[in-house]
């Protein structure tokens, strides 16, 4: 008599479920943490200089000469940038270092946290998976920068988006007054969401009690520093705005050269007409958000469904700050994760499918771990192959950018002509429906 024969599952279904087993994802994480922990601390190219030689002098200069940044001098941070800081030093000098990663892992880890839940099975494993491989990409850069703080609390401000507006507009307004840009994604949320009055109130509570804080240890003016020490910046040799003076550099044409700004403590690129790219760069990137903004009114006027407006919006606005800056240090790639993370997350509420971006980020994360840190030096030597990895990088943001704007013009365009996507999602089944596991999610 022959035995039945015993069904296997299929590779895939084996995969999917080891995906989503939380032991597997949180292995990946200690993994990736570790190994980026290490790269920084032991690796080439000091990865982690502005940590060790800036952020840690900041705090001396404050514990020890009693002359804050942020409060008595102007500064380029927002003022409670000075907290992650002044928490890495809790342990003394010597450990700061380890004390800093050890920070921005425990951050992290709140905000994985936050998207898989704690059940049995992961939440949301694309979205889980995606950034894991994300940070490990990115490499070094992804722990090392105060960008580091800022990350993990704007995706955890994404995840709770749609559940708790509150939570994710506080969570917003707090790392803005760290870093500004996620402002980006706040503005986006007050235009599309439905929910926006909750979002208003809880990042305005936030700000007044900054502000009330900042005047009460006497920053007075020194709030608003920020905007200022922007200003007077040059060219920085990464910024996608610089990529023809740097090709004039590697030619040695324009004039143009790679210099260090010791006033800035950067890299920056002269040469025939930087001054005036520079000059117009503020200017230029307040144009872009401008419109980006018009057309995410236009869109919501015109009835575009929030789960698909939200994460188109605030993806563009975060490229644009991105692309049309003067500054363009490696850890701002870092800000991207926040977007496409939201885009991944809202697929499941009707949003439109954020493959490419993800795939685009991907691609540009590995490109700048590829030039920073291991050959920042080429790169300011103008090595044709570390030029060329750095161009391919600023043409892939471009284009990213790009793929949102269009994306937010066929909002734009596609409601108004009749053909409410909201509609096109009610028949089409395999795309509008949402399970009941991904509702209670």
């Amino acid at each position: 008599m022959t035995e039945p024969a015993i069904a296997t599952p299929a590779p895939r279904g084996r995969l999917e479920r080891i995906a989503a087993h939380p032991a597997a994802l949180w292995s990946a994480f200690a993994v990736v943490h570790v190994w980026l922990g290490g790269l920084n601390l032991l690796g080439p190219g000091l990865p982690l200089g502005d940590v060790t030689l800036v952020y840690r002098f900041w705090v001396e200069q404050g514990l020890i000469g009693n002359d804050w940044v942020g409060v008595d001098v102007s500064w380029v941070y927002p003022i409670i940038a000075l907290l992650p800081m002044l928490a890495a030093y809790v342990l003394g000098p010597d450990p700061y270092p380890v004390v800093w990663l050890t920070l921005v892992m425990l951050l992290n880890a709140g905000a994985l946290l936050v998207i898989a839940g704690t059940s049995r099975r992961v939440r949301h494993v694309v979205a889980c998976w995606w950034w894991m491989l994300f940070l490990a990409v990115l490499g070094p850069i992804a722990l090392g920068r105060i960008d580091s703080i800022t990350a993990p609390l704007a995706i955890a401000a994404v995840a709770v988006l749609a559940r708790h507006p509150r939570a994710a507009g506080a969570l917003l307004a707090t790392a803005a007054w760290i870093k500004v840009w996620p402002a980006a994604i706040l503005l986006a949320a007050v235009i599309a969401l439905r929910e926006r009055a909750r979002v208003v109130l809880a990042a305005v509570a936030v700000t007044m009690l900054v502000v009330a804080g900042g005047l009460a240890v006497g920053a007075g003016a020194s709030l608003l520093s920020p905007l200022a020490e922007q200003s007077g910046r040059g060219l920085q040799v990464e910024a996608p705005l610089t990529t023809p003076w740097l090709w004039a550099a590697w030619a040695g044409q324009w004039s143009a050269r790679v210099y260090y700004d010791r006033d800035i403590l950067t890299w920056q690129v002269m040469g025939d007409g930087a001054d005036q790219a520079a000059a117009i760069a503020t200017p230029l990137l307040a144009l872009v958000v401008v419109v980006i903004v018009l057309l995410g009114l236009l869109a919501r006027h015109a009835g575009a469904d929030e789960a698909r407006l939200v994460p188109v919006l605030a993806l563009a606005l975060v490229m644009a700050l991105i692309v049309v800056n003067k500054v363009g240090s490696p850890q701002f790639v870092a800000w991207i994760a926040a977007p496409v993370i939201l885009g991944l997350l809202w697929r499941a509420r009707g949003g439109a499918s954020f493959a490419v971006p993800a795939a685009l980020a991907l691609v540009i994360a590995g490109l700048t771990q590829l030039v920073y840190p291991f050959q920042y030096g080429g790169l300011l030597s103008l090595q044709t192959p570390i030029v060329v990895a750095l161009t391919a990088r600023n043409a892939l943001e471009v284009v990213l950018l790009g793929w949102a704007l269009v994306a937010l013009v066929r909002l734009c365009r596609t409601v108004e002509g009749g053909g409410d996507e909201r509609g096109t999602l009610e028949h089409d089944g395999r795309v509008g429906r949402t399970t009941d596991r991904e509702r209670s999610a």
